[in-house]
């Protein structure tokens, strides 16, 4: 349905590989190499998800493990040097582990990778079951969407909405996710919304919104400035600084 936007549970792989606490360094690394992935959930006899075991936890053995690490190595990197003499997932894991829910957005899933700076996230339910895992790649999943699909949510999401009435017909296209939008408007001062919202339809690569205030009536109109674009002559004084196009 046009405006449902999609959730984890769309997009989330439903088969996961899941590492127990006892597991041995070598098995976690056979795991990551058969399944072809970089990072493991690590789970309770229930399947409560406890941490996560990533590349990043079983490097720092081959790291030091051919010398002594200096003064500075020691008081700074605690952590790194107590995973080199790990053997076991319990003691690499990454605890807590940032999990998220199967009924959040992508577009959230998406946030809480890019703020904690992690490839995937495993899935759980209401009590930290595991449930599936969620990566990058499944995120950008959205961008999949085909162009036609794109500009129909646009027309009944966006412009229906905030221009019932316009002055002439506006006009919708998307090519390869970029979306057109023009025509002429009642009031100009809603294109920087119109421009976010249709930003925020999932699938669209960027906006170009040129949509124009009504045509200048030299004898009605006098004191009225030229025609030109909204998003040119409101650009310095309506659109946010997150770089919308206007």
């Amino acid at each position: 349905m046009h405006g449902t936007p999609h959730t984890v549970a769309d997009v989330m792989t439903h088969t996961v590989v899941a590492l127990v606490s006892d597991t041995e360094f070598k098995d976690i690394v056979k795991a990551m190499s058969r399944w072809r992935v970089s990072a493991l959930p690590v789970v309770d006899g229930d399947h409560r998800v406890l941490g996560v075991v990533s590349e990043a936890d079983l490097l720092p053995k081959e790291e030091f493990r051919d010398g002594d690490p200096d003064r500075y190595a020691r008081l700074r990197r605690l952590s790194d040097l107590a995973k080199a003499g790990a053997r076991t997932a319990e003691e690499l894991m990454t605890a807590p582990a940032v999990t998220v829910r199967a009924d959040e957005t992508v577009a959230q899933a998406a946030r809480t990778m890019a703020r904690r700076r992690i490839k995937r996230l495993p899935v759980v339910d209401a009590d930290g079951v595991l449930q599936g895992i969620v990566s990058r790649s499944d995120l950008l999943k959205v961008f999949l969407r085909n162009d036609e699909d794109i500009a129909e949510e646009v027309r009944h999401q966006v412009v229906a909405f905030l221009f019932p009435d316009p002055v002439e017909p506006v006009r919708v296209t998307v090519r390869d996710g970029v979306v057109t939008v023009t025509g002429r408007v009642p009031d100009t001062s809603v294109v920087p919304v119109a421009a976010r919202l249709v930003r925020a339809v999932e699938g669209v690569v960027d906006v170009d919104c040129a949509l124009l205030g009504a045509p200048r009536r030299p004898d009605l109109d006098p004191d009225l400035p030229d025609d030109t674009p909204a998003g040119d002559a409101d650009r310095d004084r309506t659109v946010p600084s997150d770089g919308l196009s206007s």
